[in-house]
């Protein structure tokens, strides 16, 4: 998948809503002929990506994540088909890339039958169909704004364009309540588990789907919650406090399907095992001390406590975000994120150089607080930065990746937008 757009002074750029559909239709027409704009059987979906306010590798170990969605979206044009196939065009890739939805899941080659970045959303129409939707194979146009390989959850936002999509051409019902959303999160999550091979916890999708615009979202993973207390919105008003969310880009190539994320999660999960518990969401605070205790005779190297203590503290830090924020206490929020950045880096090991450099440099020019957002091994950080310190922050990081002699990284600003939806 190619770069999205950055414009001359380094800006990523966010496109409005009628350009985004604009440019997916334009790739439809141009990958499967005739007019997408006057065929009443197409229509544009787009989602967002998203940043992470905080919570951290929390997701898949039953804790709290505070996301809110980007203004940046990808789009995608659809037309269902009368038959399985799925044929995908992109124009951040060469060529069509096609599959039978017979062979999505299908033992052998890829974990989930079919490989490429087209097994995102042809497993999302499968794990629809594993969930007893009827749903079949379709033809779809993508182009996206959302930086690629930037830890800003672009996969994400392509299966959530995708499965909104295919609930309103199959007519799932779906789409319109918190309840069906997350029945469209699920088969998202089970695509990218089981069919592109990321062994991902559902924070992405959950942002791309369920987030509004104003707001952010208090996501809770414990296993068994309704709706309504997995995902509880909060007020999110930066502007009216004259404060921003900066990312900065690092151009560190961020990727989740190299081992590196799957090795953090299975020491988690590990770790929950020897302590007896379902998860390390079971540990809690008050009992971290003995957790850690209890693992160091399994632990010689101290690999497994460290990333216990991060989980717990990162949960505990998410939990105190949430309630600064329910009380508008927006310019505290910034040493516990820089706090959660030191424990990615100390106790998860899953920052780099550049993430560093990048959360150093912002804290030295005056944000508030910064971290890494995603998962880490690359992508982007965030900032917390008064409106008139943005300049000197962009100035800042920008001079201090100079001379580190790294590439120039991007920027983009944060603003909590709209979730998943038809764009036309």
């Amino acid at each position: 998948m190619g770069a999205q757009p950055v414009d001359d002074a380094g800006w990523h750029v966010a496109w409005p809503p009628a350009e985004g559909a604009r440019r997916a239709r334009d790739v439809f027409a141009r990958a499967f002929g005739g007019d997408p704009a006057g065929d009443p059987v197409v229509g544009v979906w787009s989602a967002p990506g998203r940043v992470n306010l905080i919570g951290e590798h929390t997701d898949y170990n039953a804790g709290l994540c505070l996301p809110t969605a980007l203004p940046h979206r990808t789009y995608v044009a659809l037309r269902p088909r009368t038959d399985d196939v799925v044929r995908l065009a992109s124009a951040q890739a060469d060529g069509l890339w096609e599959a039978d939805l017979a062979d999505v899941g299908a033992d052998g080659g890829a974990a989930g039958g079919v490989s490429g970045w087209g097994a995102y959303l042809a497993g999302v129409a499968w794990a629809l169909r594993e969930a007893g939707h009827a749903v079949g194979g379709f033809d779809a146009a993508v182009d996206s704004c959302v930086p690629f390989g930037a830890s800003l959850s672009s996969s994400a936002a392509l299966q959530s364009a995708v499965a909104v999509a295919l609930d309103d051409v199959h007519g799932l019902g779906l789409g319109g309540s918190v309840a069906g959303r997350s029945r469209l999160v699920e088969a998202s999550v089970r695509a990218e588990n089981d069919v592109a091979g990321a062994a991902t916890g559902g924070l992405d999708q959950s942002a791309s789907l369920l987030c509004r615009a104003g707001e952010a979202l208090l996501l809770d993973f414990r296993a068994g919650l309704p709706p309504e207390e997995h995902a509880v919105p909060l007020p999110w008003d930066l502007a009216s406090v004259g404060l921003a969310l900066l990312a900065v880009d690092t151009r560190a190539p961020h990727r989740l399907v190299d081992g590196q994320y799957a090795a953090r999660r299975a020491s988690c999960e590990r770790a929950a095992a020897l302590l007896g518990r379902d998860s390390l969401r079971d540990v809690g605070p008050v009992a971290l001390d003995d957790a850690l205790a209890a693992l160091a005779p399994h632990d010689p190297d101290g690999v497994l406590r460290r990333r216990v203590r991060h989980v717990v503290t990162e949960t505990a830090r998410t939990a105190d975000v949430a309630e600064l924020v329910r009380a508008g206490a927006y310019e505290q929020v910034g040493p516990l994120m820089t706090a959660s950045h030191v424990s990615l880096r100390d106790d998860f090991e899953v920052t780099v150089p550049e993430l560093d450099l990048a959360v150093d440099a912002s804290v030295a020019a005056g944000a508030l607080g910064a971290r890494m957002t995603g998962g880490g091994f690359g992508g982007s950080t965030l900032a917390l930065v008064r409106d008139v310190d943005v300049d000197a922050v962009v100035a800042h990081v920008r001079a201090a990746f100079a001379d580190a002699g790294l590439a120039a990284p991007a920027f983009l600003l944060a603003p909590p937008s709209a979730p998943a939806g038809r764009t036309d």
